[in-house]
């Protein structure tokens, strides 16, 4: 049987900024592998490299040295107009600053994707709108960015994302600015997407978050300090049952009573009764 393919496969990928003494490798040499159907979480501190590493991946940003190979294909070679419709067409990428467009209503912030691909407009709405659905957002459909919360705008940024069905979606800390009822329903939608065969990297500070991944990368200075894979979900401490040894109770719900026992009493010996 054939080895299967890897969807991504980086071999000493480099990215640096500045020049000189100010130089500073973002990516400093990492090796990867991620093949498809992974859900991937990528945590580490702050400059790491996560953000950098994912702009990489989605084609935004071009590495100076090492490897790239996407689906078996080396990205060096890609032109510009191939790596968009690549972007367009296979990556759904979440941005953690929203990057929605003011002057543009919700429901075509989310329809502009489908653009590219021929669709008519009236589809494009159609679609645009079951995907908003999904968010909870069809009561905001025809509002503008700046009438609507932080975190309504990154379920609209994530709904976007999602629209034109990608295979390879890219998070970049995808519930960083919502509360706690719309990150379920995020993680939740991204992990039915992973359920159906989607490849997911998630760029995350959230440990909880990494109980819907399957593999759990951490990186420090530009580099991949780590890499597990999860084989069962991590259960937080609020999650955890204790079990305990049932009490007994009575038909009203309260505890029922200890039965007495019976003391033994002591057999006096035939001197102690005679006397």
């Amino acid at each position: 049987m054939p080895a299967k393919k890897p969807v991504i496969e980086l071999n000493g990928l480099v990215k640096k900024y500045g020049i000189g003494d100010a130089e500073h490798r973002a990516l400093d040499g990492v090796d990867l592998r991620i093949d498809a159907g992974e859900f991937v979480a990528i945590m580490g501190p702050s400059g790491c490299g996560k953000t950098t590493l994912l702009n990489v991946l989605g084609l935004l940003d071009r590495a100076d040295d090492g490897e790239y190979h996407l689906d078996g294909d080396d990205v060096e070679r890609f032109s510009g107009g191939r790596r968009a419709r690549i972007r367009s067409e296979q990556i759904g990428i979440v941005f953690q600053n929203f990057n929605l467009i003011d002057r543009m209503t919700v429901i075509e912030n989310v329809a502009l994707p489908l653009t590219y691909h021929g669709m008519r407009h009236i589809k494009r709405l159609e679609a645009a709108s079951a995907t908003l659905k999904t968010f909870h957002l069809s009561e905001r459909e025809y509002y503008l960015p700046h009438q609507l919360s932080g975190g309504q705008m990154q379920r609209v940024a994530i709904a976007r994302a999602l629209v034109n069905k990608p295979s390879l979606i890219l998070a970049d800390e995808p519930t960083g600015n919502l509360d706690s009822r719309s990150s379920h329903v995020i993680m939740e939608e991204l992990a039915e997407l992973h359920r159906r065969g989607n490849t997911i990297l998630m760029v995350t500070h959230n440990p909880n978050l990494t109980s819907y991944a399957s593999r759990v990368i951490n990186m420090l200075d530009g580099r991949v300090a780590s890499d597990k894979k999860i084989r069962v979900a991590a259960v937080s401490e609020e999650q955890t049952i204790v079990l305990r040894t049932p009490k007994k109770t009575t038909a009203s719900g309260e505890l029922a009573p200890k039965k007495a026992t019976k003391k033994k009493r002591s057999k006096k010996t035939a001197k102690e009764k005679k006397s």
